[in-house]
């Protein structure tokens, strides 16, 4: 670290020295090659299958076992059964092979084997799976292990020109995820509303993106009674964000959460292990971002505007007390039953705002709710939303990056929950369905604007390294929201 200032993106700048190559034949080095657990195995292998099974290795997903060959050295990389090899598969293959020479500052992989797959998609997933496997979290260790990937091989007989585009655009969407990560694994310390403002100032200057920054006396003017209403227990000054891409036809708004902390406010949270995790709260935000920062390189063709409402929720004698009512930029009000349900009332007025601006969609995300979490676990967000139409290219985005979602219902037989005897709503429902009725609560500011929601709560982290996710911050949503800004058409009413 030395004397340098913190930087608190370290990746945007790493990823972008990455240089990638397309190759006939491996030149040397160590070379992932992929190994189904049925059907053929590779040449490149130099053993047949029986002979990797005294070995112990199958093929089965996430193996890998390494194999002196002549000439180079091979890794066999397992990909699991052939019949569900896709670019999901190749992609989580790429991960560990990445891990497998975690020395290596050179990765390269054969794309052997996955000739049944769009060349361009599967470059751009091993590209993306590398990058996001070797991912590690060291910004603040005075004498960080590991060691970067400075280059990315791809081995294949096939068109080289459409495997480079495909690995060109992979690290793209590997840059915002691991930008996104970053800004998730930093302390809250070192990452205050105003400082998460400034990266985006900083990430828009750099990549076309129009930034305005509106702060606290910006934000009493406007009447976003909800994120002062969070920040009022805190010394930190909140920010709200938006960055605007003009890409052209459609207007599409992402709204991200960004508590830098949640202490969970009067309601504090309990001393655990996901109150540690706290500083990632601002994940939805980070990954909104990091998805506006790739869009001009992506060439997306829409309009895409985020809006990052930032703030920490601090206990303090100047904190939002249980009864006290809000009143937001729409001029609805809200009564605080519990300061811990926060993300909501930040996102009241953002969302509120991309409604003023006549977008055509809003797509918000957040780390929302346990009950998320206890509803899908850690492999799945969940997303609800009013339009049918504007959920299924969320889907479709969610099937290409394999940041996976499930749909719930948005069960209007619960809105009554959210009824108050003092307020226009209350900020939380009742015991059960507390996914479901914090969505029906962000419906209410989207009124007749399609509008899905993401509730990141469980995919936020993860605990161990699991393929393409590291252990820390996934940055879950920065390639899904990306790769839906890439494809997004207006919905028909």
């Amino acid at each position: 670290m030395g004397d340098a200032p913190f930087d608190p993106i370290p990746s945007d700048t790493a990823v972008r020295a990455v240089e990638v190559s397309v190759d006939a034949a491996p030149a040397g080095g160590t070379t992932g090659v992929l190994v189904t657990s049925d059907g053929d195995v590779p040449a490149a292998i130099g053993a047949d299958r029986d002979e990797l099974a005294r070995w112990g290795f199958t093929g089965r997903a996430g193996q890998s076992l390494a194999r002196p060959s002549v000439g180079a050295d091979v890794v066999a990389v397992g990909a699991g059964p052939a019949e569900r090899l896709d670019t999901a598969a190749v992609r989580d293959a790429a991960a560990h092979h990445a891990r497998a020479v975690a020395r290596d500052t050179i990765v390269t992989v054969s794309l052997a084997g996955t000739e049944g797959l769009d060349l361009g998609d599967v470059a751009s997933a091993v590209v993306e799976g590398v990058l996001l496997g070797r991912y590690r979290y060291d910004q603040l260790r005075t004498e960080p292990a590991t060691v970067p990937v400075t280059g990315i091989v791809l081995v294949t007989d096939g068109d080289a020109a459409e495997a480079l585009a495909g690995a060109r655009r992979g690290l793209v969407l590997a840059r915002a995820a691991l930008v996104s990560r970053d800004l998730a694994n930093t302390p809250a310390g070192y990452l205050t509303a105003p400082d998460l403002a400034d990266v985006a100032v900083r990430l828009g200057a750099a990549n076309g993106l129009e930034v305005e920054v509106f702060d606290k006396a910006a934000l009493t003017e406007m009447g976003c009674g909800g994120i002062l209403g969070v920040n009022a227990g805190s010394v930190v000054e909140p920010r709200l964000v938006k960055l605007t891409y003009r890409g052209g036809e459609g207007h599409l708004a992402f709204v991200g959460k960004g508590i830098t902390y949640d202490s969970g406010g009067i309601s504090l949270k309990p001393s655990n292990a996901m109150h540690a995790a706290m500083k990632m709260d601002m994940s939805g935000a980070g990954a909104a971002l990091a998805a506006l920062s790739v869009l001009k390189d992506l060439g997306v063709g829409t309009t895409v505007t985020a809006y990052l409402a930032c703030t920490d929720n601090m206990p303090s004698g100047s904190a939002t007390k249980l009864g006290d009512v809000l009143t937001t930029r729409s001029g609805r009000t809200i009564e605080v039953v519990n300061t811990d349900a926060e993300g909501r009332l930040v996102m009241a007025d953002a969302i509120a705002l991309a409604v003023e601006d006549g977008v055509d969609a809003i797509v918000d995300i957040a780390t929302l709710t346990g009950a998320a979490l206890a509803a899908l676990g850690t492999a799945r967000a969940a997303l609800l939303g009013n339009d049918d139409a504007l959920a299924a290219q969320v889907e479709s985005a969610s099937a290409a990056t394999d940041e996976r979602v499930w749909r719930l219902p948005l069960e209007h037989r619960y809105r009554p929950q959210l009824d108050s005897d003092v307020a226009d709503i209350k900020n939380l429902g009742g015991e059960f369905a507390g996914a479901i009725t914090a969505a029906l609560f962000l419906a209410e500011w989207a009124g007749d604007v399609s509008w899905a929601h993401l509730d990141i709560a469980g995919t936020m982290k993860s605990d161990t390294d699991d393929a393409v996710w590291t252990k820390g911050a996934t940055g879950f949503g920065a390639r899904l929201l990306a790769e839906l800004a890439g494809a997004f058409t207006v919905p028909v009413a």
